[in-house]
């Protein structure tokens, strides 16, 4: 493997442990706020323990491939839980409008992760241990975006404006986490 695939399997990983921290942070706001008894709250609590196996995974990957965490992470960390009982404030619905914004970016963003591993198939730098992960990883987000839509996602209080918001400032934490 070159130094510059290297360097994107680094990036990959710590981009997407950040976004799978981000993730069990926005679910722990909501049910914070939320608490058990709230319409959509067991369907967020399912979400948030398959997020939470999600990190964990990355967690180990990051400690055997010896990737540092993104240096954005205490941020993440408030942010995400901000806007998980922000959301979930504005009602039900809208803390299913924050899941299929991010769940919607999330996609795009594993897609993109998988058509740059398949380029390297069969040769030196396969990579079919973070392969896997994506690809399973994505099928759930995909699982969760759908869960969010039947439960009511875009009945939320000027739902195109929130998801817009959000899933710019997923792009923007992706970006970032990249890098930093």
């Amino acid at each position: 493997m070159t130094d510059t695939q290297r360097d994107e399997r680094t990036r990959m990983i710590r981009v997407d442990q950040a976004g799978e921290f981000g993730a069990t942070r926005i679910y722990a706001g909501q049910l914070a706020v939320m608490g058990s008894r709230a319409p959509h709250s067991a369907e967020i609590r399912a979400m948030a323990d398959q997020e939470a196996g999600h990190r964990a995974q990355f967690d180990a990957l990051l400690a055997r491939r010896g990737v540092r965490p993104t240096a954005l992470q205490p941020l993440w960390s408030a942010a995400g839980y901000a806007l998980g009982a922000a959301t979930a404030l504005i009602g039900p619905e809208a803390a299913m409008a924050c899941t299929a914004a991010v769940e919607t970016e999330i996609d795009l963003h594993y897609s993109r992760q998988l058509e740059e591993l398949e380029r390297s198939k069969g040769s030196a730098d396969e990579d079919p241990e973070l392969t896997d992960m994506i690809e399973r990883f994505r099928d759930d987000e995909r699982e969760h975006h759908a869960t969010a839509m039947a439960s009511g996602a875009e009945q939320a209080p000027a739902y195109p404006l929130l998801s817009a918001a959000i899933r710019f400032g997923c792009r923007a934490a992706i970006r970032l986490s990249e890098r930093i």
